[in-house]
């Protein structure tokens, strides 16, 4: 049984899913290669297909803002006491029992 001609143009007009088609249809994501495989593993990259994004001039007096400012200071961490910094041993464990309490 087959659907009728009116019900089957309606549904060319839907955009394709895995279920629509039979095996060996794989939709990908749209992005495209920027480049192509050697045969010994490696991977070359064709620098004319790799995109490239012009940033437009006069954006310092453009009157729409990003989400992140500039003006932000960057913050960094306190390690103050601990050997290694942010990848002591004693931090994790200082830090452990400070939000989940003791065991």
């Amino acid at each position: 049984m087959q659907p009728t001609q009116a019900l089957l143009k309606r549904f060319r007009k839907l955009p394709l899913t895995t279920k629509d088609i039979k095996k060996g249809f794989y939709k990908g994501t749209g992005t495209g290669s920027m480049g192509s495989h050697t045969k010994f593993g490696g991977y070359v990259i064709d620098w004319k297909k790799v995109r490239t994004y012009v940033v437009p001039a006069g954006l310092k007096d453009f009157k729409l803002t990003p989400f992140v400012t500039e003006k932000m200071p960057r913050t960094k961490g306190r390690y103050e006491g601990y050997a290694k910094g942010p990848k002591s041993p004693e931090l994790y464990i200082d830090r452990w029992k400070a939000e989940n309490g003791l065991d």
